[in-house]
């Protein structure tokens, strides 16, 4: 794909743009052999539909709020996951299919669909996901309140409850609300991206009708806690008895004090969400900062794609707001309360009841790292590679690594990627200091990492403060990839020391998300690593790399040289295999590699949590692949790609999934394990574990729906989560016990 086309539309768009040309590329360059296997395999009918797959994840992390295995605050906080991943649905992918409709495009994508039809059943869809939660949710309650977790109408509140309820409605929350009044001289008020607003009739004294709308801050709680009298606004989240009533029915109630001498008609809630893609015109742009700052300015302007309403709204209201936000009627949907639910991350926060959450646990440092408390941790790699599973081993080693690299004498250079690093970010501190001690650092900050704009525009001006040279990547891909590259003096010479990683350098979500990190100063791959960064940070071409798969270099090329030597291996009698685990497998030429590989007799297990438009079990074509989703307490995120080859394995970890998106637009490292005992770990202790799930595990059906792997009669459930947990603490125990 030519940069210009890449620069010519907005995200969405270029993702379906980039799923047509990877296709008629892909089968370009395949030989008359390798397509002649491939024969029928582009029939439609094989394909599942992208976002409508997305939608049976969706459903799948629902299913969690509904197990009654999971403790009561976890089953609200992934109804909040829901709620949260819903609203980035609409926002993405449901508004990019909205302006491929508006742009007239009628092409048919690979499972035999049109934008205008994908988008009529994905709004349903996820419109109907939406009707469901209402359900677990209204089940939930009562036995939330059996368990001390009461969370209540204002309505039904007692006078004790109801005067601690004013009271906090007084002190606190009306100084912070702004009514917004709409008429002749006052147009209709902006509505934010996923704000929380009342839709008001009032009359006034005159007895003309009008409309208003107050906005329900994001400052304050979404459930108020109702704090015993004399408590003050300091309630113990950690008794027994907790009584939480929504801030929307507490403003609701007192609408009066904000509109006095006006009688209130009605007042309902509702709630916006917008088109968030950002079209970014990189050709054209001088100064790409500038670009992205604008176009995180611009999002809150972007089109209304859904409007909520509560099921009582009146007619009138809801004329009010489609004619006012230029909304297609078929994108408002009417809900039975709460509007939004993604507050319940907070609430799960907010309470202090570990009765009613997953026990607690301390991840462990790999026993590499305990054995020395003055540990040197470029000492430790010289010794061998070392692998770190998180959130089952602790992040501290990777900082470490950036903090001795910052400090160390003899390390002359940092290098490094930076997606996702959050707000609160230690690797970037540790790069600062590292500048401010005289080395010199490199940072890719990727500017467009989707949402998190904000962020890492603010630490590419601070590190650019420091005299850090920052680049922020090349025309046209983003860079996914996630390596940390230190040189080191060492007696005569140099050496290259790597962190190369699945997952970001965010301390916070290594606590929430599987991920794999590898240390390593193989000095093939500390070639590979500079020839990376000098792709990445000058002119020169993407070059050939000995260990790694770099996208958009070779990946593609590569992977699917392994996958058709596991054919040969299954032709010549050798059993071929392949163990693929990542977040998604939307890309259709690799998914007819893999039919192929079926076809020939190959056994393939694909561990996909999100996303699968393959469809396994199809007779004459993918009778021998076997898809499993496991969705569990942590987000399943890290990418490991196992190829049998005869009895020596080859296994790649890395950040890039099965996508268009990752394949052809993004900058992905697929970096191969070397170390025979981490091999043994990775195919032993890891991926066997996942394998083994008979609690978290869904097994997919050919017609894209899930079922639960049950285990066998006899045998003991086993949760390959929890089982990680549990051999990591054994490890530990282990060590200290030697």
């Amino acid at each position: 794909m030519g940069e210009a086309e890449i620069a010519g539309g907005s995200d969405a768009t270029l993702r379906e743009q980039g799923d047509a040309v990877s296709e008629e590329a892909t089968g370009a360059a395949g030989d008359e052999a390798h397509e002649r296997a491939g024969a029928g395999l582009r029939d439609p009918a094989l394909y599942i539909n992208r976002e409508l797959s997305l939608l049976k994840f969706q459903a799948r992390v629902l299913d969690e709020a509904r197990d009654p295995r999971n403790p009561l605050l976890e089953r609200l906080k992934f109804l909040g996951i829901v709620g949260s991943n819903l609203g980035e649905f609409f926002m993405v992918r449901i508004a990019g299919l909205k302006q491929q409709v508006r742009a007239g495009v009628t092409e048919r994508s690979g499972d035999g669909r049109t934008p205008a039809e994908t988008l009529a059943e994905a709004r349903e869809g996820a419109f109907e996901l939406m009707r469901q939660a209402r359900e677990v949710y209204a089940d939930l309650v009562p036995q939330l309140a059996e368990a001390g977790v009461h969370i209540l109408d204002y309505a039904l509140l007692s006078d004790v409850q109801r005067q601690a309820a004013d009271e906090y409605f007084t002190s606190v929350v009306f100084p912070v609300l702004t009514p917004l009044a709409f008429d002749p001289g006052r147009p209709f008020p902006h509505i934010s991206n996923l704000s929380l607003n009342l839709a008001i009739l009032l009359r006034s004294p005159a007895g003309e009708e009008l409309f208003a709308r107050v906005k329900i801050p994001k400052t304050l709680p979404r459930l108020v806690p109702l704090c015993p009298p004399g408590a003050g606004q300091a309630c113990d989240m950690a008794a027994p008895e907790v009584h939480l009533i929504w801030l929307e029915q507490l403003v609701a109630a007192h609408l009066d004090t904000l509109f006095p001498g006006m009688e209130i008609i009605t007042a309902h809630p509702f709630r916006i969400t917008r088109d968030a893609e950002m079209q970014i015109q990189e050709l054209e742009a001088d100064d790409l900062l500038e670009t992205i700052e604008e176009g995180v300015r611009r999002r809150r302007f972007g089109s209304v794609v859904r409007v909520s309403v509560d099921t009582s709204m009146p007619e009138r209201l809801k004329g009010i707001l489609i004619e006012n936000l230029r909304v297609d009627p078929r994108d408002l949907i009417t809900l039975k309360p709460p509007l939004g639910m993604s507050g319940f991350w907070d609430v799960h926060g907010q309470l202090q009841r570990p009765d009613l959450k997953d026990p607690a646990f301390v991840p462990a440092l790999p026993p590499v790292f305990r054995e020395d408390e003055e540990r040197d941790i470029f000492a430790l790699i010289r010794e061998r590679d070392i692998l770190v599973h998180h959130p089952y081993d602790s992040f501290q080693p990777v900082l470490e690594f950036f903090e001795q690299a910052s400090r160390d004498p003899d390390v002359l250079a940092i290098k490094t990627t930076l997606y996702r690093v959050g707000r609160r970010a230690p690797v970037v501190r540790a790069l600062l200091e590292a500048a401010a001690n005289g080395k010199e650092v490199a940072v890719l900050v990727e500017l467009k990492a989707r949402f998190d704009e904000e962020s890492n525009i603010e630490w590419a001006k601070a590190l650019e403060a420091e005299g850090v040279h920052v680049v922020y990547g090349l025309l046209g891909l983003k860079t996914h990839s996630k390596i940390a590259l230190v040189v080191r003096r060492e007696g005569a010479g140099i050496r290259r020391y790597l962190h190369l990683a699945t997952g970001n350098y965010n301390a916070l979500t290594a606590q929430q998300y599987t991920d794999l990190g590898m240390f390593t100063c193989d000095p093939a791959m500390g070639a590979d690593g500079s020839q990376v960064f000098n792709y990445l940070t000058g002119y020169g071409a993407s070059g050939q790399y000995s260990k790694f798969l770099v996208a958009p270099v070779n990946l593609r090329r590569d992977f699917e040289a392994l996958v058709r030597r596991e054919i040969e291996h299954q032709k010549a009698g050798r059993q071929g295999y392949l163990l693929l685990k990542m977040n998604s497998l939307a890309d259709r030429p690799m998914a007819r590699r893999l039919y192929e590989a079926s076809r020939a007799g190959v056994k393939v297990d694909l561990l996909v949590r999100g996303i699968c438009c393959l469809r396994p079990g199809v007779p004459g074509v993918s009778d021998n692949i076997r898809v499993i989703s496991i969705v569990g307490r942590f987000l399943e995120h890290s990418r490991i790609y196992y190829f049998g080859n005869g009895g020596d394995p080859t296994i790649l970890l890395g950040s890039a999934d099965l996508m268009p998106r990752n394949l052809n637009r993004r900058v992905e490292i697929l970096f191969p394990v070397q170390d025979a005992g981490i091999k043994a770990r990775l195919r032993d202790e890891i991926l066997a574990t996942y394998l083994a799930d008979t609690v978290k595990a869904r097994l997919m059906h050919p017609d894209g729906t899930y079922e639960r792997v049950m285990p066998a009669e006899g045998e003991e459930p086993l949760a390959s989560q929890p089982a990680l947990i549990a051999a990591a603490g054994a490890a530990s125990e282990a060590l200290t016990a030697g």
